[in-house]
């Protein structure tokens, strides 16, 4: 089931990944094989180890620019709406402020975000068994 996470979700539809959210969770994901093979191919041919240097900073970079739009857009809403005020008072929240929140958490259960993490920490566990085998051992 697609949206299982969102069963409960008065906003189904702000839990379901767009298309360009996938694509650059994947040029996330790329930028972080190239950034981790960069000392491997420098080893083979140094060209090759530059272009996936390249390749890995400006994926990073068009990654992170893509994450701070989401989280400033997220934090301009929470602003715009005083939700965290509203919350610390023990406020009512209107329906549209209810969504909104359902919205927020909602995104925070990505799966996308919790792949992510453990493909960035796998890759750089990897990364440094390699780097250490051609390094020391080698």
């Amino acid at each position: 089931m697609k949206d299982k996470k969102c069963f409960n979700c008065v906003q189904k539809k702000s839990c379901s990944d767009s298309f360009v959210a996938w694509m650059f969770f994947v040029i996330g994901l790329i930028a972080t094989v190239a950034v981790r093979i960069v000392t491997v191919l420098i080893g083979i041919n140094l060209l090759y180890g530059k272009i996936a240097w390249y390749i890995g900073v400006g994926g990073f970079l068009v990654f992170f620019m893509y994450k701070f739009s989401l989280n400033r857009s997220t934090a301009n809403i929470i602003d715009k709406e005083n939700l965290i005020g509203l919350a610390n008072e023990r406020k009512n929240f209107s329906e549209e402020q209810y969504n909104l929140i359902a919205a927020i958490l909602c995104n925070l259960r990505s799966e996308k975000e919790r792949i992510n993490y453990f493909f960035i920490f796998a890759i750089s566990a990897v990364a440094l068994l390699v780097a250490m085998y051609f390094d020391f051992l080698k």
